[in-house]
C-alpha cells in the first residue's frame, strides 16, 4: 500500500514538472488547478485519475500547436546567418562582395525555404516603325500610260494650257495680287469652261481685280462682269465674302497652307493645292478635278473605282510619286479636253487604246479608217472594187427586198338622198 502511494506522488511530481517546464502545457495549468482544488477531499487516487485525463485532453493539441512551432524556427532558422565561415579568407571576401537580394514576398511564402526560378524578361525594341508590312499597290501599266500621255500632250495645245489659272493673273502686278488673281480664277473655273473663265478674268482685270476693288464693288456689277460662268450668282457671294476676308485678316493676301485656304467660301481642296502650287510654289497634293477624277478611273490607276474627286486625289497620293503630284493636272485635264472626252471619248486617236481597259466600251460608233493620220496603228487598205453591172444588180436587189409603204386608204362618204 505505502508502495502504491509512492509511487502515485512520483507521477504527481513529474506531471507537474512537465506541466511547468514545457510551453505545450501552459495553457492548460488552470484546468490541472482547478481540477486538483476540486477533488482534494477524493484522495490520491483521484487526483491522479483527474491529472491523467486531463494531459490526455493537452496531449490531444499537441500536433497542431508542434507543427506551427517547427514552421517558425525553420523560418528562423533561414534568416539567422552561419555561425562559422564556409570557405577559406579570400573566397569569402568575394561572397562578401556580393549583394543580398532582397526576399520577395512569394518566396517567403514558400516551404523549406526554397525560392521560385526568377525569369528574364526580354522586350523587343520598339523604334517607332511599324512591324506590319503594308502592301504597295500601284497601277500595272501606269508608266507606259503616263509617257504616251505626255507624248499626246507635248503640244500644249488644249485649253487649259492658254486659258487656265496659270494664264489668267497679271504678270506686272505685286506679288499679293497675282495670288489674289490665282485664287480667283480658280474660283471662277468650278464647273465653268476655261474658255469662259478666261474671259471673265480678262473683264475682272480691266475693273481691276484686287481684294480692295471686290469688296467695293456691288453685287449687280460684280456678277455682269463675271457672266456667264456657272453658278455665277453663288460666286458673286463667294468672291465678296472672301475678299472681305482676306482684307481683315491677310492683308489682301491669301494663306499659305491648304488648310487656311479651305476655310474660304468657296474653295474646296482642289482648288487649295492649285493655288498652293500656282501661287505659293508648293507641292501639297494633287489637284483633281472633273478630267482626273475621270480619266484616272478609266485608265484603271486605282486600286478600286472611287465616286467623288477627293475619294481619286487620295487614292492618287497613296501609290504615285510625289515629283509627279504638280503635273498630273495639267496633263490630265489637256488630255480630258482633246481626247479623252467625258461622252464619246476618241479613243481610235489614244496611244494607250491597247492597254487601257475602258478602251472603245465609250467610244463613238464612228472610227477613223484605218491608215488615216489620226490613227495610232495604220493598217492595210483593203478596197473592194465592183463593176457597174455588179453595182445595178445589188440595187435591184435592194429594192426588190423593201416592203411597200403603207397608202391610208380614205373612206367614201355615202352622201344620203334627201
Amino acid at each position: 500500500m505505502l508502495c502504491n502511494v509512492c509511487c502515485v506522488t512520483r507521477l504527481c511530481y513529474v506531471a507537474q514538472n512537465l506541466n511547468m517546464s514545457s510551453p505545450y502545457f501552459k495553457q492548460s495549468s488552470s484546468v490541472l488547478t482547478r481540477s486538483s482544488s476540486h477533488g482534494a477531499g477524493s484522495g490520491p487516487a483521484a487526483s491522479l485519475r483527474s491529472k491523467l485525463s486531463s494531459r490526455q485532453r493537452d496531449v490531444d493539441t499537441v500536433p497542431a500547436l508542434k507543427v506551427k512551432v517547427e514552421a517558425e524556427e525553420a523560418t528562423v532558422s533561414e534568416v539567422k546567418p552561419p555561425s562559422t565561415p564556409l570557405c577559406t579568407d579570400g573566397c569569402c571576401e568575394q561572397l562578401q562582395q556580393i549583394p543580398e537580394r532582397p526576399q520577395t514576398e512569394a518566396s517567403s511564402l514558400l516551404p523549406h525555404g526554397r525560392r521560385r526560378r526568377q525569369i528574364k524578361v526580354e522586350y523587343d525594341r520598339d523604334d517607332g516603325v511599324s512591324q506590319i508590312k503594308t502592301e504597295h499597290w500601284e497601277s500595272p501599266d501606269w508608266m507606259k500610260q503616263l509617257g504616251f500621255i505626255r507624248e499626246m500632250r507635248s503640244g500644249r495645245d488644249a485649253p487649259v494650257d492658254n486659258m487656265g489659272a496659270e494664264k489668267c493673273y497679271d504678270t506686272e502686278a505685286p506679288a499679293h495680287v497675282r495670288r489674289f488673281q490665282v485664287l480667283v480664277s480658280l474660283m471662277l473655273s468650278s464647273q465653268t469652261k476655261d474658255q469662259v473663265t478666261g474671259a471673265a478674268m480678262q473683264r475682272l482685270r480691266a475693273h481691276g481685280c484686287t481684294a480692295e476693288n471686290i469688296v467695293a464693288t456691288d453685287d449687280k456689277k460684280l456678277g455682269e462682269l463675271i457672266y456667264p460662268v456657272g453658278f455665277w450668282r453663288n460666286k458673286v457671294k463667294f468672291l465678296k465674302q472672301t475678299s472681305a476676308i482676306l482684307m481683315t485678316e491677310f492683308g489682301g493676301d491669301i494663306p499659305n497652307s491648304v488648310e487656311g485656304l479651305v476655310r474660304l467660301p468657296g474653295v474646296g481642296p482642289k482648288m487649295a493645292h492649285l493655288a498652293m502650287g500656282i501661287a505659293w510654289d508648293q507641292v501639297s497634293g494633287i489637284g483633281v478635278d472633273t478630267h482626273v477624277h475621270r480619266i484616272s478611273n478609266r485608265l484603271g490607276w486605282l486600286k478600286k473605282p472611287t465616286k467623288n474627286p477627293e475619294d481619286t486625289r487620295k487614292a492618287l497620293e497613296e501609290w504615285l510619286p510625289r515629283e509627279l503630284w504638280s503635273e498630273i493636272n495639267w496633263l490630265l485635264v489637256g488630255f480630258g479636253q482633246q481626247v479623252c472626252l467625258p461622252v464619246n471619248p476618241l479613243c481610235s486617236m489614244c496611244l494607250n487604246q491597247y492597254s487601257c481597259p475602258s478602251a472603245h466600251k465609250c467610244s463613238p460608233a464612228k472610227r477613223h479608217k484605218p491608215g488615216s493620220p489620226h490613227s495610232p496603228d495604220p493598217t492595210h487598205k483593203f478596197k473592194v472594187e465592183t463593176k457597174p453591172e455588179q453595182e445595178s444588180d445589188v440595187r435591184n436587189k435592194s429594192a426588190a427586198n423593201q416592203e411597200p409603204p403603207d397608202v391610208p386608204t380614205r373612206r367614201r362618204r355615202r352622201v344620203k338622198n334627201c
